[in-house]
Parts: C-alpha cells; structure tokens; sequence
C-alpha cells in the first residue's frame, strides 16, 4: 500500500512537467487570421515572388494588352522589385521587400546598369526623392541618404529621420510606402497589425513627418493598409489606394481609392469598409454614415499598391493627369482577378469619371493556382514621358511608351 501511496505521488508531480513538455500546436500564419470556422479548410493563399528572378525570353510579353499605340518592354531586371522613386538627374531606384536592399538603375547610351547601393535594411519597401535625397522607409525606421546620385558607388550613412513606426512588431503589414508631398514632408502608412482588429492611434493610419525638424503627425486614420499614394498635380490633394479585409467573401469588400479632403478624416476601418458595409465584428463601434466613403471601389482582392498621376508629355493629351493604378491581385477569392494596371480619370471636380484597364494580360488563368506570369507593383513617369511598371514576381521592371499609330492610305 506504501508503495502504491507513493506511486501516485510521483505521478501526480510529473503529470504538470508532462504537460509543460506537451508539443505546441504552431499558430497559423497571419494571413488566415479573421477566418471564420467555415473558412479554415480553405485551400486560398498569397502568391509568392520569385527571389531567383526569372528568365527574360520565359516572360509571356505578348498576352500583355494595351491601348493602340502603346507598346511594353523590358526595361531592367531587378530582384523583386517593388516601389520606384526618380533622382534628379534621371536615376531610377528601385526598392524590394524580401532581399533587403535598395538598387540604383542608371541608364547610358540606351543600356542600364542596375547596383545594389543599399544592403541588409529590414523591409525596405518605401522610397521617395526629394532636392537630391534619398529616403527609405524599412518596416520600423525611416532614414535618409543626401546627395545620393553622386555617391551610388558610395552611398553615405544613413541619418535617422523618425524611429519606433511599428509599434506593436505585428506579423502583418509592416512595409511602408513613401510619397513626398507638395511641401516637401514625406507621407506614409502604418498598417493594421493584423487582418481584423482594433488599432492603436498610430495604426491602420496615413502619417506625415518633416524631414527638416522630424516632427511626426497623423493626417488620416481608418485606413487598413495603403501601398499607394500621390498627390494630385493641380489640386495637391492626396490620393491613396487601401486594401481591404480579407475572408468576408469572394466579392466583399472592395479595395478602395480614398481622397483626403481634410486632415484627420477616418475612413472606417475597423468598423466599416467600403463605405457602406459593416464589418461582422468590428461593426458595432461604428456606423458607416460617420465615416469618410471611398471615391472608388476598386473591386474585391484586387490589391491596389503603387499610384502615379501622369504629368509627362510622350502620351496622348487625354492621360494628362490621369491616374494609373498598378494592381497585384487577388489571393483571397475563388476567382481571381487584378493583376494589371488601372487608369483612372478625373473630372474637374475631382469625381471619378472612368475607371479602365490600361495594361492588362498578366492574368492568364483566373481559376489556376497561381493564376498569373506577373504581378504589377508600382508606376513611375521617367523624364522621356514613358512609364514604369514594377513586377516583383518575376523581379522585372517593363518601360510602356506611346508612338502615334500608324493610319494606312485607303486603297483607291
């Protein structure tokens, strides 16, 4: 009997170091969180890019669809390239999101030289230009790099413009974007730290810090995560692009276009999306009325990022000061769709008009995992009037230039 007292003894203090030792179930990857429990079986999923860059002859050029008279080529390979800032004196950078580095593409006598100037950042997503300075914006920093077209052999140390803008250290959308604004302050998003959730006052919002006295301030909250955004080139106001929830459905919510037509609007998120739906957690803080509605819906997953209005002179008269919307497309929908660029016209009033493809045939097979060759990222105007538009899935960026077609002779 002694023995079996203590027996049980021995059991009953090795049972919780038995459970201490129990395995631990892994936790799911971000992109699953705000499932529903009908929704954990879903064979949906994000796309990855490939980091080994892709041969030029295997690019499928020739699906690539556009207005007459416009035509795409390839212009620079570039590891995963993601956003575009111009220099002064013509220079191209190019930032990525997974290698870490920042590239400088110069071009001499029609050939390109592509080199890494920046090495080892942590998620150097955002980059922008301003009087000759470089900035980049990595997942918690942002920091400058002047007089950096003189020095791409030597780039200088980096000076430290604003720290701490990821707050929390969350597992979703911590890459910045960078657009430099008409006053010369840099604007940029921090995103929600998860798919669907309540964020802190410096979350889900479009900030501004001066460079010069490194001031740092909200100017819109409410927005999800914004991977696009440029100001209007006659009226100054900021457009940006916003994604969306995912896991609702297949056709809700839309991505947004969003103007800001005042500092400090909100534009929903958490509570509402789209303008006009309640969100089936978050709903219930907030009613869509009091919240700043969308200037387009852009369609379901489509993943609007990079945005450029268009102020060269190589295009028709017509695309002046258009907007043209690189969209990444969709992973959390049965049937895919985006993966192309977007033109979007403006009326005087600033009024959406038209909302059309532009550059589309990246898409080859909307019911096919993966469903696409390529993968539009941002957009940027060069010096000569033509356009770029990264691809970082294939690591490529592809120059769009305009020649007046050609009208035969009718035959007499």
């Amino acid at each position: 009997m002694k023995k079996l007292i203590l027996s049980a003894i021995a059991l009953s203090l090795a049972m919780p170091l038995m459970a201490q030792q129990k395995p631990e179930v892994p936790a799911p990857p971000r992109w699953k969180q705000g499932m529903t429990p009908e929704q954990t079986n879903s064979t949906l999923h994000p796309f990855a890019a490939k980091l080994t860059g892709v041969d030029i002859k295997d690019l499928q050029m020739s699906k690539l669809k556009m207005p007459p008279g416009f035509k795409a080529e390839v212009w620079a390979e570039v590891t995963n390239a993601r956003s575009l800032a111009v220099g002064e004196t013509g220079t191209v950078f190019v930032s990525n999101r997974d290698a870490n580095n920042v590239y400088a593409v110069t071009t001499k006598n029609d050939k390109r030289e592509v080199k890494v100037i920046l090495k080892g950042l942590n998620v150097p997503n955002g980059i922008a230009v301003i009087d000759g300075t470089l900035f980049v914006a990595e997942r918690h920093r942002i920091t400058r790099y002047d007089n950096i077209e003189s020095r791409l052999d030597n780039p200088p140390e980096p000076v430290l413009v604003v720290d701490g803008i990821d707050p929390t250290n969350g597992p979703g959308h911590f890459w910045k974007y960078l657009a430099a604004g008409p006053d010369k302050k840099l604007y940029f998003n921090i995103g929600s730290p998860q798919n669907i959730i309540m964020p802190s006052l410096i979350q889900a919002a479009i900030m501004r810090v001066d460079p010069a006295t490194k001031q740092m301030e909200r100017v819109a909250t409410g927005v999800r995560n914004s991977v696009g955004m440029a100001f209007h080139p006659v009226t100054k106001k900021l457009w940006f692009t916003d994604h969306a929830r995912d896991w609702v459905s297949d056709d809700l919510p839309n991505d947004e276009l969003n103007v800001l037509s005042r500092e400090g609007e909100d534009f929903g998120y958490p509570s509402c999306h789209q303008g006009d739906l309640p969100d089936p957690v978050y709903g219930k803080f907030g009613t869509c009325k009091q919240f700043t509605p969308p200037a387009l819906k852009m369609g379901a997953h489509v993943a609007p990022l990079g945005m450029r209005f268009y102020t060269g002179s190589m295009f028709p008269s017509e695309y002046k000061n258009n907007m043209f919307i690189a969209r990444h497309g969709s992973w959390n929908r049965t049937i895919k769709q985006g993966y192309d660029v977007m033109r979007v016209v403006l009326d005087a009033k600033g009024k959406v008009i038209k909302y059309e493809p532009f550059l589309s045939g990246f898409l080859v097979d909307e019911k096919a995992d993966p469903p696409m060759w390529g993968r539009p990222v941002d957009v940027q105007v060069i010096a000569d009037g033509s356009m770029l538009v990264s691809d970082d899935y294939n690591g490529i960026i592809y120059r769009i230039s305009y020649s007046k077609p050609v009208v035969s002779a009718a035959v007499k």
